[in-house]
């Protein structure tokens, strides 16, 4: 029997109206799937037709995306609204605290779970990790442990961000214009399906312009800075949630509770890397940020090396961790969904 198509629908939870897109037997083995940044749930439909017939999929709309109600994002919490947001739902759908709910994260989604491991650790039976998010935020900060950069956190939160592109998103422009601007290009070019000819990028596209922007929201608000590149954090909004001033999930190491972690990486992965294109230390470093104080002071950012450095300490600690590289872009979930599905059906705990 095949299984159900991925269909949208509003769960009502205390702390805000929830669009999930959910498939398979409400009785099925229950799977969390959380979009990244610039997403939705609905990102998950190729992921979610290759899954097993018996798995239920969980995939909600985070706040600020989608079709869920928009409520402002406290990014001095890191992610914690949005790992809040899960938690209700999950205990709304009487699933809460029991370790009985498997869960892949994808890119900012990962940074959810790890976040979510941290203050739910019960809510949880196994974790994938598709291109995640550093235990230690996104930019400002270097070597495997994650030393800061600078003590403002330059270089890193809502400050980074294209504002012509933010115009763009605003406008919910779907074209194709202007490329660097242009919300469906920059998803085609670094999140995209890349030669996946089966996906529908109309469907991604008008997901995509639904991303709420603003200080509030997308990318949230910055502050200036004494430090390269002039710019530091805010404390509300998307990106800021992802500051290392913020987010630091590193901890993970020491959780109590250690459910199997699968971490999926994309050896052509531009976002999440060692070298991030989208990491303005990256950008110094090749000219196209100018200023750049050099490597000595702020180089690139070694994201995978953090988030290796950290699962080691999980498996030291009597964590099960597995490493899988795969010939991929960030899109992963786009791009090779069958493959995927079939690494996160391998690491289900039933």
């Amino acid at each position: 029997m095949a299984r159900s198509e991925l269909t949208a629908q509003t769960v009502s939870t205390p702390r805000l109206e929830t669009n999930v897109w959910t498939s398979g037997p409400e009785d099925g083995t229950p799977l969390l799937l959380v979009h990244g940044n610039l997403s939705t749930g609905g990102f998950w439909r190729y992921v979610a037709d290759a899954l097993p017939d018996d798995v239920r999929v969980i995939a909600p709309d985070l706040r600020g995306f989608g079709a869920t109600e928009a409520k402002p994002i406290d990014a001095t919490r890191g992610l914690g609204d949005m790992v809040d947001d899960v938690h209700s739902l999950l205990d709304t759908l009487g699933l809460a605290g029991k370790r009985s709910v498997n869960a892949a994260g994808w890119s900012m989604g990962a940074g959810v779970l790890n976040q979510l491991l941290l203050t739910h650790p019960d809510d949880l039976a196994s974790i994938t990790l598709i291109a995640p998010l550093s235990p230690y935020g996104f930019g400002a900060t270097k070597g495997e442990d994650g030393q800061p950069v600078t003590d403002d956190f330059a270089g890193s939160g809502g400050g980074g961000a294209n504002a012509a592109f933010v115009e763009r998103l605003a406008a919910k422009d779907t074209s194709a214009e202007d490329p660097q601007a242009s919300p469906r290009n920059v998803m085609a070019a670094f999140y995209g399906p890349g030669d996946n000819t089966d996906v529908d990028m109309d469907f991604l596209t008008d997901q995509l312009v639904m991303t709420q922007t603003g200080d509030d929201f997308y990318p949230g608000d910055s502050a200036p800075s004494g430090n390269w590149p002039m710019v530091s954090p805010g404390d509300r909004g998307v990106l800021n949630t992802m500051t290392p001033k913020h987010y630091n999930a590193s901890a993970i190491a020491d959780s109590e509770w250690k459910p199997p972690v699968l971490w999926l990486r994309g050896e052509r992965d531009l976002v999440v890397s060692d070298r991030s294109m989208f990491d303005l230390a990256t950008l110094g470093e090749m000219g196209a940020v100018p200023g750049w104080p050099g490597a000595e002071v702020m180089p690139p950012q070694p994201m995978d090396s953090q988030t290796r450095a950290v699962l080691g300490r999980y498996a030291a600690n009597g964590g099960q961790v597995r490493e899988v590289a795969l010939d991929a872009t960030h899109g992963m979930p786009l791009e090779i969904p069958s493959e995927v599905a079939d690494l996160i059906a391998g690491n289900l705990v039933r």
